[in-house]
């Protein structure tokens, strides 16, 4: 037995699987493709998370493609965080080429140009269906989180939701958390004293600094309702094919901070709707994540204990993470260990640091016979990648340098009336798109202000007319004695002409005298 047959055997072998399963490609040995020596990956293992990595221009979105429709045709639910804005295109088939062909005909499998059924989702104003939650579905500790609070601010915050629940006071904005920390420290603080003790104004100070950051950019747009619903993104179309939701981010890659805000929320909130799963033969939905270094390096030492907690507990919900980036080393460690899947296309090692990168990156693969790691990492080929999968009973399949398929969708984006004419027949638009203002907790603020301000205006109004009327009173009073007096008789005749010529002629005579 030579040695391609061998390898052929070692790759089978480590691929058997009894339930069903995503073929990627097919294993590569010098170089060469083996055709037939399929790499698969269970269904039932895809939610135990995983990495798609490797520079740019090696292949990370087509091999994220290919799992996406793999994953729909199985009729399983996907969530894709474009970033780059290059996966709109999964709507369209193929156009097909003749390089496709000869590569299917290398790996063994057919080719069959496909669209599969997608929704575009948007965090902004671009077309597509709005996502927003409120501030009341985040919740003390998820807001304090992602505003990377103190303990004291903190407890601000915890604070500031328990008035709002005691009063029914709906926070469903940022204009309404701002308001309600405005009150805490103004018009309503000797209310806040008397029921919860004082709150400074230096907490309620930084913590509006930290908010004002987050609107700067553009939370205002997300914080909102209507709040999207997470069981949306778990539709099947009419052919049994799970629905890609594409999540259309273009126009926040310089803004951090929305994007970690936003994927950790989704992330609590599916974590927290979703029932236990057990260990089922196939996960409920996929996330994939690009360019996931953009949550990573922004992320407070906070933010990042809880996106590793949610990472450990979430796939009991059925759901599979996959975080998209150039190099693993992007990824803390805590979160890689977690990946049972890693597809790692080619690195490329033009400095030292890049060298200790590979060094470090070939350490977190199986060893094989068959590779150097190290070596493969560098030399492998646009649309190839060493993939390490888990098998059904959870242990890593064969180290396999692999020949990728090529998606079956338009391996490009859509142009504009494609989108617009994606978004006319959405039925999510329609049930998102609408802009709620409702009465909530900055306008129910504003009116018990104002009703206190016109109480107040009433009682100054008051006892200024009581103030007035007994000046009033005291003049009537005053008047009254003056007129009396000059009423007297005796008072008529000692200040009457005569009795005052009287008085004057006596005074003259004894004068004279």
């Amino acid at each position: 037995m030579d040695q391609k047959e061998t390898f052929f055997n070692y790759i089978t072998e480590g691929n058997i699987t009894k339930g069903d399963y995503i073929p990627v490609g097919a294993a590569m040995l010098n170089g060469e493709t083996i055709t037939n020596a399929l790499v698969k990956i269970p269904l039932k293992t895809l939610n135990r998370h995983g990495l798609i990595a490797g520079a740019t221009g090696t292949g990370k979105t087509k091999s994220l493609q290919v799992l996406a429709e793999n994953l729909s045709d199985k009729g399983i639910p996907v969530l894709l965080m474009d970033i780059k804005g290059d996966l709109s295109g999964l709507a369209q088939p193929s156009p097909g080429h003749a390089k496709i062909d000869e590569r299917h005909a290398k790996i063994g499998l057919p080719f069959e140009p496909k669209s599969f059924p997608v929704e575009l989702l948007t965090l902004s104003e671009q077309n597509g269906v709005r996502l927003r939650a409120t501030v009341s579905e985040f919740g003390p500790v998820l807001l304090s989180r992602i505003l990377d609070l103190s303990e004291t601010q903190s407890g601000v915050v915890a604070v500031i939701f328990q008035y709002c629940d005691d009063n029914k006071l709906p926070i469903l904005d940022l204009k309404d958390f701002k308001k309600i920390l405005q009150y805490a420290t103004q018009e309503g603080k000797e209310e806040f004293e008397d029921a919860y003790g004082r709150i400074s104004t230096a907490s309620t100070g930084a913590i509006l600094r930290k908010i004002v950051e987050l609107e700067q950019q553009g939370a205002d747009l997300f914080f909102g309702e209507t709040s999207f619903d997470v069981d949306d993104l778990l539709r099947i179309d009419n052919d049994g094919r799970g629905y890609i939701n594409i999540i259309r981010l273009t126009d926040i890659q310089d803004r951090p901070k929305l994007f970690s805000t936003f994927m950790l929320s989704l992330l609590a909130e599916i974590y927290s709707t979703f029932p236990e799963q057990g260990d089922s033969d196939r996960p409920e939905l996929v996330i994939f994540i690009d360019e996931a270094h953009l949550i990573f390096n922004e992320a407070s030492k906070a933010l990042l204990n809880q996106i590793e907690s949610i990472v450990k507990l979430i796939r009991s919900k059925g759901v599979g993470l996959y975080f998209v980036t150039q190099n693993p080393t992007d990824v803390p460690e805590a979160v890689l260990g977690q990946l049972g899947l890693k597809i790692q296309h080619a690195l490329r090692a033009f400095t030292a640091n890049d060298r200790k990168a590979i060094k470090m990156t070939a350490q977190n693969y199986p060893d094989s016979e068959y590779y150097d790691t190290e070596t493969v990492l560098t030399s492998l080929g646009i649309g190839e990648a060493l993939v390490s999968a888990l098998d059904e009973k959870g242990r890593p399949t064969p180290l396999a340098a692999t020949m990728m398929r090529a998606p079956m969708s338009r391996m490009d984006i859509l142009t504009e009336s494609e989108l617009n004419a994606l978004n006319s027949q959405s039925k999510l638009v329609k049930k998102y798109n609408e802009t709620i203002d409702r009465e909530s907790a900055y306008e129910l603020l504003n009116k018990k202000i104002e009703k206190a301000e016109a109480e107040e205006a009433k009682e100054k109004a008051r006892k200024e007319k009581e103030a007035l009327e007994k000046a009033e009173a005291k003049q009537r009073k005053s008047s009254s004695r003056r007129r009396s007096t000059a009423m007297n008789p005796v008072v008529k005749v000692l200040t009457s002409a005569t009795f005052i010529r009287s008085v004057f002629g006596i005074l003259n005579k004894v004068m004279k005298k």
